[in-house]
């Protein structure tokens, strides 16, 4: 089982989320990656290099950027947003990736 931590970032973009979606996308931060988060599914994939994070966890319209510490079997949560289009919006401003 991996051991789950979020950065500073990733804390305060989930604070700008009402609290139904915060209790979404936690819930399933926990449901998909305490187990096998480097594993490719239908929600979960690598992401092309970008300087924030090497995976991505697709829950509905939300995104969850997150690197994976195997030898260490740590999730680290970089970055929680929305994806509308192309465009990945972190606490409702746009940034290229």
């Amino acid at each position: 089982m991996y051991q789950i931590t979020y950065t500073q970032a990733a804390l305060e973009d989930l604070q700008w989320f009402r609290k139904q979606e915060q209790a979404t996308i936690l819930d399933g931060i926990d449901a998909n990656l305490q187990y096998e988060p480097t594993r490719t599914t239908r929600n979960r994939k690598p992401m092309r290099t970008n300087p924030i994070a090497t995976w991505e966890l697709r829950l509905g319209d939300f995104r969850v950027l997150y690197n994976v510490g195997e030898a260490v079997s740590i999730v680290e949560i970089q970055r929680i947003g929305e994806k509308r289009g192309s465009q990945f919006l972190f606490r409702g401003k746009g940034e290229n990736l």
